[in-house]
């Protein structure tokens, strides 16, 4: 598979999981998969009372300047890390 069948397949895998993570992990993994999708983060920040959307944005504003590439690789890893401890 390419990087991009692997990526598909790793979002497809990580809502099977049977716990769901913890959300730090899941800010990491919504950050990934949109710079690893759209690249550097785009439009204004949420406003104050848009608790989850600030935190989003904020997240996924870390990732600015990482590739693509690298974004979809730790998105990936990321997941088999997850899917690993799902199973322990």
């Amino acid at each position: 598979m390419d990087l991009d069948d692997d990526f598909k397949s790793a979002a497809e895998r990580v809502t099977k999981l049977s716990k769901r993570p913890p959300n730090d992990i899941m800010l990491q993994l919504y950050a990934l998969y949109k710079q690893g999708n759209n690249g550097d983060v785009t439009g204004e920040r949420p406003g104050f009372a848009d608790f989850e959307g600030r935190a989003k944005f904020d997240s996924w504003n870390k990732l600015q300047g990482k590739s693509m590439e690298d974004a979809k690789n730790e998105y990936i890893a990321l997941v088999e890390q997850l899917e690993k401890e799902d199973t322990e």
